[in-house]
């Protein structure tokens, strides 16, 4: 059943009344329902709302009862992070405040998905195709293709409307198969010529989730219609609308999703615009004003804390090693430390004695033993690098100890596994700062390392050279026993090195002193109570902070046990630690949030553990938002098991200032933990609200304990001055204390800033005369002197003058459903720069078995979660594959090296979002159009507005009196004529093949006499004035028979042959060109005649409806009686058809008057007479090439060497090799010409040159062209053949277009064309403003040769077509006696292009009737002189009005905005961009794998942002060649546009940015 085509007028009558916002999105939709409702099956008795809801309820309750399949998932999954229950609850409820916002999925070849589980769940069969195509017809098949009839159908509006929600759809429609293989063609008007590579498939074979509506044409609009229909499954119903380009109903997939985007972007966030304002030239980016509504800090200034008094200890030791003598020597039985295998068994006890004998070993060889040229290798605080794996702490301690024995400075770092780690080229580069020339290691690890083909350890990336020296292999000596480590008193040397890695990425090497690490185990050992001989269970790093602080360092101090338990342990058995605790009845435990969790998953398996012994659990990232779901979670679940809640003791720390805040264990009497509920709007405006009324955007934050003793704390502005925060303000903590870090090793200026600032009070007075140190840490101090930790200065993003913690956006899109989805919780948030903001990326790794449907759905729910709790807008939200983001070393994010891929395209996600509409708030405002002066005001005399008029011409043709014998006769044909009389064999033709060979040539006279056999072949069949399509390969045959219908006196049509292996795409345009040009017969070779009634023909046209066909190989030599004169030269001579770059095909009519005017002047300009050879290797079928093909020879008697530009794809050095071998001096080629020679022969000018290929002979090398002068490709060129002797002078570009074919044309006189530079910024304003080379925004413009003799050429206002000054910008006008005399087209339609032929200006000269080019441009005089001896004036075409972008108020040309998106990545082979109801969609050919098409969408976006302030609508990838290109090389835009609505390109990836 089909929809009567009154219910489909209905139905776009209202999409075009919401389009345009005369009916609201309610109203629509009830109307629309209206409608339909007589057309779609009811449900008996079932209100349609349930039935969704029913659906709903039924799907999500499938899932609920655990199976043991789900039992046994959960069990095993591991989130390195989790969410707390509040703020799950949290986002729940914001999620259920929005109404599920439709968003367009994006498109996805089937080859890109990474796995897609399709569930079954089969909407109506109505989703499946569009309304109109009459889809709702099978009443009888709807039960039987759902799974769940119980619950009733949802009806189909609901099906219409549920856009994002819906998942996947399979549909058993067999009928689809077979249509699927009916052969369905698609033609249209403006189908792309040759060139154009398989743009219209003969089978429409899309991917699964981009799906065709069965596309219909309306046949009485079109001669033609298709349909088609696919089987394969939809993502989510569509809306079928119909869009109307050009008469052509489009009603496809594309534009319902496009319509879904706009949907989505009605409501725009965005503050209310104050009034336009008129920029002068500087376009201002809006400016966010503060909001006088946001919270500001009320409290007093803070003072500053002061922690407890550091105690003094009796017989405390002087120093670390001082220690560690006297537990070696005094008690060497004594456990230092366990470290276990992979599976938890004990592999080896250090003991006290083994710890110090081992480290004075290792000291004395390393001073000792290592020497080069009799030189000791190292002295006193050379720094050495430490290189160990996670799981050997012995090996580690010995070495750590070690150094410090033999006063040199350990650096310890990560093991690199490859050479391409992420952030290991960073570590090299302190390595290289900090001068390290030796590197410890283990045996086992180095014979791990990769290796050179030496066999020595690889040198990586950015490393310096190293010297490895295995700790535990033979070269480890025993000392005499004469030597003994010097033993020193703490100083303020350097004892160790910590490495840390920047927000940017960058590494710096934090400096440790002796003193200061003292100092540190001394107030750790204080705060924590640590007595002597206890044991401690460590699982963290214990290379760096805490890990090391407790474990290797404070635990020496203090004769302590440490269990140490491997990153690959947990991994494999997360409880182990826990199992630790109980066997060894640990007094205290060292874990990180994430290690609490991961028991929390597995702790169902064990029973009999009890962690009673238990007095400090000390969590070291407590500081994390996270952090206090997991102690909360954790302790509920083991204070069954012996755990008290007091025990629980987060802290706080950075790697500068160490350990600033520790809750303290219960013995010590410190006041009860505290918790605060933060607003999230106060705090992003680092203002403290203990939130009340609104519980969505809350922060819960436990407290880190009291400040370190020993230590006095303040906190202080995060920018600027660091004055000292209020009471209830948010700052970056600063402590100053005998133990934090000294300093970034080798970066003073940093260290100032950091390690030396000192907190001013408001009144401008230090706080203290001690220097504090930055933690980097973001809180507030709170009740009972409590430290509040809420986020990191790394993760700090500021957003429109807001700050927002990536830490607290993980935990909220974690909240979203991470068990379900995100692969192990592992999730980065960081923010890029773009367009002067910061801007939120978001990039989680998804579980190998998601689908893309729930990929979508769980993105839409992050967006819309955090836009809800943190009032921020999401910039990008991108989904990899599981395990494919770079790992920090201990399997954590690596963000900086995430966010480094990212901005470089190298980070392969498999989904992507982008949300630029919601987020880009600071866009310049939309410019207004300011009404003009009125015009006759402005002009004076030949001035405009005080400027010289725009106006120029080439020389008078009147005044060039030459001998040109040609201009007796009024017509060409009279011309070829005479000449086979005159000079019957004189050559004129000369046609080369691939091999560079002569093909054909033709004299005077044989032309002539294959033009009579033609003629006499039409005469008794023709009448005069009749129109013959010519369609020929380019060659003689063309020539001929092109001078024998003028003989004959019909009117030739020059029309390319279809391509025999494309002919789906290439006969319907030349089917519509003979029907268009109302030709009567067609004239072709019998290869070509058969082809045209092929099999194969007939499947893309209609080939009965061909007129006449003749074949022209084999004509008798018959000569025609007489010839025909035309009566007067203003009877038409020939119809030149062209496809134009927006797609239109337009024939413009050209007289014989014309047809000799233009011979002339281009004979003059180009100096050519018959002792002349000029090399052409142009298409002969319209344009400026047919006319130098066909007509110039005849007229000036040069002879042409022809060369088919088709020839070249088999031998791309054919042209270059003719103009060298007959030293041609002037030679005219195509773009795409230009193009192959510098892509194909770029790398092998030098096998030219040995075949003495010489290209000095040119002087001057025109491009044939009717767009804007590329110069970026004509200067490759000039520098690429510059060796085989071409002169930078010679390349230059013509310029033409169908009004008039050649206005400019640089000739053989004349100055060179000169090149400007000008602001792209006023560009877009319709204004010129020139610039100096190099300065930002400008764009090179190369002039387009020179104005031809008997050419007048003026600018005029587009709209008040008015004269304008000179450099002013406006449309280019063209006055001369080769103009065409119009446009030839079958619809009548010349009354609407009459003024492209004769319009007259407004004011000024209004009698000169000029033609529109219908290109912009302007003219400027120039310092040279021309061969007159006037100042030149120098034409500048800057683009084609028609295929200019109107967006925000401005102008662009689409080649501005595709030169920046190619230059946005390496895999861009080519761009194209047009507009789609007010959208800006960016197709892009991917030339690299396809596993790089999504890393293209944000760089595009990005790119088109900053450089052209536009945000881009739609972003598609395509494979290269998709992107229609004409014979000139011109790519068309508006072609590209028609098979991208009608779903033809077979994208690889469509992106709809939100």
């Amino acid at each position: 059943m089909t929809l009567p085509a009154e219910v489909r007028e209905k139905l776009a009558e209202l999409e075009l009344e919401l389009s345009e916002g005369d009916i609201t999105q309610k109203g629509y939709e009830k109307k629309r329902g209206k409608l339909l409702a007589p057309y779609i099956p009811q449900i008996q008795g079932v209100d349609p709302s349930l039935q969704i809801d029913n659906r709903i309820q039924a799907s999500s309750q499938a899932v609920l009862p655990g199976s043991k399949h789900n039992k046994s998932r959960a069990a095993n999954t591991r989130d390195e992070r989790f969410r707390s229950d509040l703020h799950t609850e949290a986002v729940q409820a914001a999620l259920a405040k929005y109404k599920e916002r439709k968003m367009p999925m994006p498109s996805k070849r089937r080859s890109v998905l990474v796995q897609s589980s399709v569930e079954a769940c089969t909407p109506p069969d109505t989703s499946s195709a569009s309304e109109d195509e009459g889809s709702l017809r099978r009443q009888g098949r709807l039960a039987t293709s759902t799974p769940y009839q119980g619950h009733g159908h949802p009806a189909v509006e609901h099906w219409f409307n549920r856009v994002i929600q819906g998942s996947s759809v399979t549909t058993t429609n067999t009928t689809a198969h077979a249509a699927l293989n009916a052969n369905a063609h698609y033609t249209d008007h403006r189908l792309s010529l040759l060139f154009c590579p398989p743009l219209i498939h003969p089978l429409l074979l899309c991917t699964p989730s981009h799906l065709l509506h069965n596309i219909h044409f309306h046949p009485d609009i079109i001669p033609f219609h298709v349909s088609i229909s696919l089987h394969t499954p939809l993502p989510f119903p569509f809306h079928s609308l119909q869009f109307h380009c050009v008469g052509v109903p489009v009603n496809s997939r594309v534009s319902s999703k496009i319509q879904q985007l706009l949907n989505t972007l009605k409501r725009p966030k965005r503050p209310p615009l104050r009034e336009f304002f008129v920029d002068d030239f500087e376009e201002l980016l809006d400016v966010q004003e503060p909001d006088p509504n946001q919270p500001k800090p009320e409290g007093q200034q803070m003072s500053p804390l002061e922690g407890d008094h550091l105690g003094m200890v009796n017989k405390w030791p002087p120093s670390l090693p001082a220690a560690l003598q006297r537990w070696g020597t005094t008690q060497p039985k004594s456990p230092c430390l366990t470290a276990l295998d992979n599976v938890g068994k004990p592999v080896y006890t250090l003991t006290y004695g083994k710890l110090w004998t081992r480290s004075q070993k290792l000291a004395y060889t390393l001073l000792n033993k290592l020497s080069t040229r009799n030189e000791p290798l190292l002295m006193p605080g050379d720094r050495v690098a430490l290189v160990f794996p996670n799981n050997d702490p012995v090996m580690f301690m010995v070495a750590f100890y070690g150094c410090l024995l033999a006063e040199l400075v350990p650096v310890p770092i990560e093991v690199p596994l490859t050479r391409k780690d992420a952030g290991s080229q960073q570590i090299g580069f302190l390595l290289g700062s900090c001068g390290v020339t030796l590197a410890l290691t283990t045996d086992a690890c180095q014979k791990g390392l990769p290796k050179a083909q030496t066999g020595e350890v690889a040198t990586f990336k950015g490393w310096p050279r190293l010297l490895w020296f295995v700790t535990d292999g033979k070269h480890v000596v025993k000392p005499p026993k004469d030597w003994h480590p010097q033993l020193r008193e703490a100083s303020n040397d350097i004892a160790y090195i910590e490495y840390k890695t920047s927000k940017e990425g960058s590494t710096m090497g934090i400096t440790v002193s002796h003193s200061a690490m003292l100092a540190h185990c001394h107030a750790l050992t204080q705060a924590c109570g640590y007595t002597e001989a206890e044991t401690i269970t460590n699982v963290l790093d214990f290379k760096r902070e805490a890990g090391l602080w407790h474990g290797v360092l404070t635990s020496v101090m203090n004769r302590m046990h440490v269990i140490s338990i491997p990153y690959s342990l947990m991994k494999v058995n997360p409880l182990s630690w826990i199992q630790k605790v109980h066997t060894y009845k640990a007094r205290v435990a060292v874990v990180k949030s994430r290690d609490m969790h991961w028991s929390l998953l597995a702790q169902r398996d064990q029973r009999d553990i009890s962690l009673s012994s238990l007095r400090m659990l000390i969590v070291a990232d407590g500081a994390n938002p996270w952090s206090i779901s997991s102690c909360d979670a954790f302790l509920n679940v083991f204070q069954a098991r012996g755990l008290r809640p007091e025990v629980i003791c987060p802290c706080a720390s950075s790697s500068e200032a160490m350990t600033v805040a520790i809750r303290r264990p219960p013995e010590m009497g410190v006041p009860p933990p505290g918790k605060a509920v933060l607003s999230m709007g106060g705090l992003s405006h680092s203002v403290i609200r203990v939130d009340t009324e609104e519980k969505l955007s809350v922060l819960t934050v436990q407290d880190v304990g009291q400040v370190m003793p020993g230590a006095l704390v303040c906190v202080v502005r995060v920018e600027g001055t660091p004055y000292v925060c209020q009471t209830d303000e948010v700052g970056e903590i600063c402590v100053s204390s005998g133990s934090t870090g000294v300093a970034y090793y080798g970066l003073p200026g940093m260290t100032k800033n950091v390690f030396e600032t000192i907190p001013i009070i408001s009144s401008g007075v230090p706080i203290s005369d001690r220097p504090f140190t930055r933690t980097s840490l973001l809180g507030f101090v709170g009740p009972d002197s409590l430290v509040f930790v809420v986020g990191k200065m790394d993760g700090l993003m500021v957003v429109s003058g807001r700050r927002h913690n990536a830490d607290d956006v993980v935990a909220t899109a974690l909240a979203v459903e991470p068990m379900k989805f995100v692969y192990r919780g592992r999730i980065a948030v960081f923010s890029v720069s773009v367009l002067h903001d910061e801007r939120i990326v978001v990039v989680a790794e998804q579980r190998p078995d998601a689908s893309e449907e729930d990929s979508f759905q769980w993105m839409s729910r992050v967006l819309q979660a955090i836009d809800s709790i943190h009032q921020v807008g999401v910039y990008c939200l991108a989904l990899v594959p599981a395990n494919t983001l770079p790992k920090a070393p201990l399997g954590g994010i690596h963000i900086s090296e995430t966010k480094q891929r990212f901005l470089e395209g190298a980070l392969h996600p498999c989904n992507v979002l982008m949300c630029p509409h919601t987020c880009v708030t600071n866009l310049p405002k939309p410019r207004q159009k300011q009404p003009e002066v009125g015009p006759a005001s402005m002009i004076v005399g030949n001035l405009v507005a005080g400027k010289r008029i725009a106006q120029a011409c080439g020389r008078d043709v009147a005044q060039l009196e030459d001998n040109d014998q040609a201009r007796k006769f009024l017509y060409i044909q009279d011309v070829l004529q005479w000449r086979a009389q005159a000079t019957p064999d004189h050559p004129l033709f000369l046609v080369l093949n691939a091999k560079g060979t002569v093909a054909s040539t033709a004299s005077c006279l044989q032309l002539h006499k294959r033009a009579e056999r033609v003629a006499a072949a039409l005469m008794g069949r023709l009448n005069t004035g009749d129109h013959v399509a010519l369609v020929y390969p380019p060659g003689i045959d063309l020539i001929a028979t092109f001078y024998g219908c003028l003989y004959a006196g019909c009117v030739p049509v020059t029309v390319r042959p279809p391509h025999p292996q494309n002919l789906a795409t290439t006969l319907p345009t030349v089917k519509m060109i003979v029907e268009v040009s109302k030709s009567v017969c067609i004239l072709t070779t019998q290869a070509i005649m058969k082809l045209l009634k092929s099999k194969e023909a007939a499947a893309a046209v209609d080939i009965k409806s061909w007129p006449m066909v003749l074949d022209t190989d084999d004509l008798p030599r018959k000569k025609s009686p007489q010839m025909y004169k035309p009566p007067t030269p203003e009877m038409l001579a020939y119809l030149d058809f062209s496809v134009s770059t927006t797609g239109i095909l337009a024939g413009v009519k050209m007289s014989h008057a014309a047809t000799s005017a233009l011979c002339r002047s281009i004979k003059l300009q180009c100096e050519l007479y018959p002792s002349r050879q000029i090399a052409i290797c142009l298409d002969p079928y319209c344009g400026l090439g047919f006319a130098l093909w066909c007509l110039c020879s005849v007229y000036s008697g040069h002879q042409s060497i022809l060369v088919p530009p088709l020839e070249l794809e088999s031998n791309a050095s054919l042209w270059l090799a003719a103009v060298s071998q007959y030293k041609v001096r002037v030679t005219f080629c195509s773009y795409s010409v230009m193009e192959m020679c510098t892509k194909g022969l770029g790398s092998q000018t030098e096998a030219l040159r040995l075949r003495n290929v010489n290209l000095s002979c040119v002087r001057t090398c025109m491009v044939v062209a009717e767009e804007r002068p590329r110069i970026a490709l004509t200067q490759s060129f000039s520098k690429i053949f510059k060796d085989l002797g071409l002169s930078p002078r010679a390349v230059s570009t013509t310029f033409g277009c169908r009004v008039n074919v050649a206005i400019c044309l640089q000739g053989t006189a004349g100055p060179d064309p000169t090149t400007v530079y000008v602001d792209m910024r006023a560009l877009r304003h319709d204004r010129v403003r020139l610039v100096e080379r190099g300065s930002p925004h400008s764009l090179p413009l190369m002039e387009s040769g020179k104005i031809l003799p008997g050419v007048k050429v003026i600018i005029a206002n587009t709209e008040t077509k008015g004269p304008l000054g000179d450099s002013h910008l406006g449309e280019v006008w063209v006055s001369s006696p080769h103009n065409a005399t119009g446009y030839y087209t079958v619809y009548g339609e010349e009354a609407l292009h009459a003024d492209h032929f004769n319009t007259k200006l407004s004011f000024g000269d209004t009698q000169t009737v000029w033609a529109r080019t219908g290109y912009l441009g302007f003219l400027r005089r120039t310092e040279l002189t021309d061969a007159s001896g006037e100042r030149h004036d120098a034409l500048y075409v800057v683009g084609s009005l028609d295929e200019t972008l109107e967006l925000r108020g401005m102008r662009y040309h689409p080649i501005d905005i595709e030169t920046s998106v190619i230059r946005s990545h390496k895999s861009i082979a080519e761009c194209a961009v047009f507009t789609w109801t007010n959208l800006l969609v960016v197709v892009v050919e991917l030339e690299g794998s396809e596993q790089e098409a999504l890393d293209l969408v944000a760089l595009v976006t990005n790119v088109v942002l900053e450089e052209h302030y536009l945000i881009v609508g739609v972003v598609v990838v395509v494979d290269p060649g998709v992107i229609p290109i004409n014979s000139r090389g011109e790519k068309q835009r508006m072609h590209l546009r028609d098979g991208f609505l009608a779903d033809q390109l077979d994208p690889i990836y469509v992106a709809y940015n939100m």
